[in-house]
Parts: structure tokens; C-alpha cells; sequence
């Protein structure tokens, strides 16, 4: 049962003392819930240091665990994965339910399809109105057949693996992650080569991590801004350890906190700096906000460095379209810094935003107009002009939808608001940031659960 089907848990924020502290939040998402996968797709065994265990990732376990592996948690954040091994996947005894889960669903929907078994996805609420179509397609084109699914595409659906399975050349039709890693994965376990052609690069986790495990891959440019992706299929992967970076999505919310709230002078160490990762901070940066990073290194294979983040005075911008998927879940808690800067922020060709959890666009613009900042939509852009400072606040409990980022991004709004703010709902948060409440309380934010 997810929890998605409880009662609502509404959540308050309110103005109160600066933010100070240094702090860690967990584990990046999308390297944690591929931990798992390659882990249930390798030989031998897996250890993983600092993975996130939110419940999206958990229900990503869940699923492995279905499909053939042996999933152990030896202490918080450290787990231990022997693998089935491409080709090694057992049918599923029961439905695979992915509860909140858009990232491990859609993967997954990869691996299982991809092998000569019958495999049901299902979900939340949310997860049963997001669109599966645009993972589907190619999937078909790969062999995979669609035995079952929900109106336009969505979940519940059975997918049932062909003997084998085929290479395909494939554009993506959309700047998407998971449909491109979604065909990489189901790659695995073709003959030949699989190729991915992106018209816009897209976040690479898959792809370093498919080298990490031992596969082969080829990266080259394509166009002005993508690149195609090419992988061998049917390699040997093996086993091998993973420590997972912290999450810059997660680390966001902290970041704008310390941003609009006067004083505040906070520290989030070891966020991933991977370039396809970073749009909302050169974002930031470009709006004025005083954000240094110090102490840079490597961890699992990706840059990750402490960021000292200041209160600052923060100016209006244009965001290209082409900086989306670098910060397409940022959208949220950049509307919410847009609020609090001098003019206006346009934020260019947000489309992916209304296929997320909710429709982010439209739940951002709501929340928006509770707290009083004005705002527009035009097409697929969101203008936010911005107070220079002054928030109002209040208003009706902000409606989530479910959706654990407008939960985090409002109530950290109401961190500097001049009137309290209230969600409707903050139990969906513990799908991505479990601590996030009390990690917010360590740095001094006042927030009533």
C-alpha cells in the first residue's frame, strides 16, 4: 500500500531566526535507484555507501528483489546487492508496485521488458496519471510486447520480454532521461549495438555508470546541443562499489532557503557538481546569489563539492530552454527565489514540467498565487516578478498533488514570508527527503508538522 493513499498531513513554515549550520542531505536519487538496478543486472556482488533511502528508492529495491536479486542493508545508507546477471531475471511472483516512483518504474520498465519474462507495473495515484507512452514506444520497436495498460499508456500495464531482443537506433522525442536510459538498459540484453540520439544532452548517470559496471559505451556530439549514445550489447557486467553523491535536487531546497532568508550563512557538503546537474546554481549565480564551492573532489565517479551559500540580494533572469535538463526538477524552488528577487524571471520551455508527479507548472503557479507574487504563463514559459524582497505569504494550504517538490519548495517560501505558509500534504516528501523536516529544523527553520 502507498503511502500516497493515507490521509493528508498538512505541514506549516514560517519566518523566524537566520539559517547557520553546515549540513549533509542524502544520497542523489537517480544514482541510487540505478545502484540498484545495475547491481540486479551484474555478477557478483555490489556494495553501495550512501544510498538514499526515500521511499521511491525503496520501491526500486522492492522490484529487483522480485526480478531475481538478493538485497541486504547492513546500516543506514549501506546495502549489499548479489546481482542475477543480464539475461538472469526470474518472472515477478507479484504486481511491481513502484508507489511515487516516475525514475524506477520507467527504468525498470527497460530491464524487465527487455527479458523473456511477464512483469505488471503499478503505482500511486500520481504515478497511475503520468505518461508510460513515451517509454513504450521504443520499448515495442525493441520486441517488448504491451500485453495490458491503463488508458493512454499509463499503469497498471504487463510487459512480456521477447526471446530476444533487438538493437534499435532511436531519437528521443523529448530531452528525457529515462527514456534514454530506459532503451540503454533494455540494450543490455540485445545483440549488437543500441544507439540513443538526443537532440538535447541530457543527465549521463546511465552512461557512467553503464562504464563503471564494465559495459561499453560510446559518447559523441550531435548537433549543436546532443549527442548519441551507442552501446555494445549483452556485456558481462560485474559487480563493484558505489559511494552515491548527494543530491543536488535535495540540496536545493536548503540552498534557496539560506538565499531569501536574511543572515542566513549555511554549508551543504558533497553535492554533485556533474555539469548536466547544475543548471539551477548557474542560474543562481547569474541572479546574484553568493554561493562558493569549496573543498572539490571526487566520489563515485562524479565532482561533488561543499557549498557555502549566503543571504543575497537576487535579480531577475531569462532561463534558456536549453538549461532545463540540468535543473529540470529545480523548477519549483527556483519559482520560489524568483519570488523574493528584484524583477522579473522568465523561465523558458518548461513542458516536461506538466508529464512530472503533477503538473509542476500548473501546482507552481497555484502556489504562487496563495502566497500573492505575481506571476504569468505563457505557453510553456512561467514569468515571476519578483517582490525585491517582500513576500506575503498565507493564503490557502498550498495543494501538493502528491508531489513531494512543491511540498519542500512552498514550505521553504514560507521561510521568509512576511504570513505563514501551509501545504496540504507533506508525507509524500519521505519519496526523495526523508530528513528534510528535521534538517531544516538543525539549521534553526521553524517548520510544524
Amino acid at each position: 500500500m502507498s503511502h500516497a493513499h493515507g490521509s493528508p498531513s498538512p505541514v506549516a513554515s514560517r519566518s523566524g531566526t537566520p539559517l547557520k549550520g553546515r549540513i549533509r542531505v542524502p544520497g542523489d536519487k537517480s544514482i541510487s535507484h540505478r545502484s540498484m538496478i545495475f547491481g540486479l543486472l551484474s555478477i557478483g556482488e555490489t556494495r553501495v555507501e550512501g544510498l538514499l533511502e526515500g521511499d521511491d528508492v525503496l520501491r526500486t529495491a522492492e522490484a529487483c528483489r522480485a526480478l531475481g536479486a538478493t538485497i541486504t542493508r547492513e546500516a543506514p545508507g549501506r546495502w549489499r546487492i548479489v546481482g542475477a546477471g543480464i539475461g538472469g531475471l526470474t518472472d515477478p511472483k507479484d504486481v511491481l508496485d513502484f508507489g511515487n516512483a516516475g525514475t524506477g518504474s520507467r527504468l525498470m520498465m527497460g530491464v524487465a521488458g527487455s527479458h523473456p519474462i511477464t512483469s505488471t507495473f503499478d503505482g500511486d495515484a500520481s504515478l497511475r496519471k503520468r505518461p508510460m507512452r513515451r517509454i513504450l514506444d521504443p520499448l515495442t520497436k525493441m520486441g517488448v510486447t504491451v500485453v495490458s495498460e491503463a488508458e493512454g499508456g499509463r499503469v497498471p500495464l504487463t510487459l512480456r520480454g521477447p526471446k530476444e531482443t533487438l538493437p534499435i537506433t532511436y531519437e528521443t522525442p523529448a530531452a528525457s532521461a529515462q527514456i534514454k536510459s530506459a532503451i540503454l538498459l533494455a540494450g543490455l540484453n540485445s545483440p549488437g549495438k543500441t544507439t540513443v540520439i538526443e537532440r538535447e544532452a541530457t543527465r549521463d548517470h546511465t552512461e557512467r555508470m553503464l562504464r563503471h559496471f564494465g559495459a561499453s559505451v560510446e559518447v559523441v556530439p550531435h548537433g549543436a546541443d546532443g549527442r548519441a549514445i551507442t552501446l555494445q550489447g549483452q556485456p558481462e557486467l560485474r559487480g563493484t562499489d558505489i559511494v552515491v553523491p548527494t543530491d543536488p535536487s535535495s540540496a536545493a531546497f536548503p540552498l534557496v532557503a539560506a538565499l531569501i532568508t536574511p543572515g542566513s550563512d549555511v554549508v551543504i557538503e558533497g553535492v554533485m557538481m556533474n555539469p548536466l546537474r547544475t543548471g539551477l546554481i548557474t542560474t543562481l549565480i547569474e541572479m546574484g546569489a553568493s554561493i562558493e564551492r569549496l573543498n572539490e573532489r571526487d566520489e563515485g565517479g562524479e565532482t561533488v563539492a561543499d557549498l557555502r551559500v549566503r543571504h543575497s540580494r537576487l535579480t531577475g533572469v531569462t532561463v534558456p530552454h536549453a538549461r532545463a535538463p540540468s535543473m529540470i526538477d529545480e523548477y519549483p524552488i527556483l519559482a520560489v527565489a524568483a519570488s523574493f528577487a528584484e524583477g522579473t524571471t522568465r523561465m523558458q520551455g518548461l513542458h516536461e514540467l506538466r508529464v512530472k508527479e503533477s503538473d509542476r507548472l500548473a501546482a507552481v503557479a497555484a502556489g504562487l498565487a496563495e502566497a500573492g507574487v505575481e506571476h504569468e504563463i505563457h505557453g510553456d514559459d512561467l514569468l515571476v516578478h519578483g517582490s525585491g524582497g517582500k513576500v506575503r505569504g498565507g493564503g490557502n494550504p498550498v495543494a501538493t498533488h502528491l508531489d513531494h517538490r512543491i511540498a519542500m519548495a512552498f514550505l521553504v517560501m514560507g521561510l521568509a514570508t512576511d504570513q505563514p505558509m501551509t501545504v496540504d500534504d507533506g508525507a509524500m516528501i519521505a519519496t526523495s527527503f526523508p530528513s528534510f523536516i528535521p534538517l531544516m529544523r538543525e539549521l534553526g527553520a521553524t517548520i510544524q508538522d
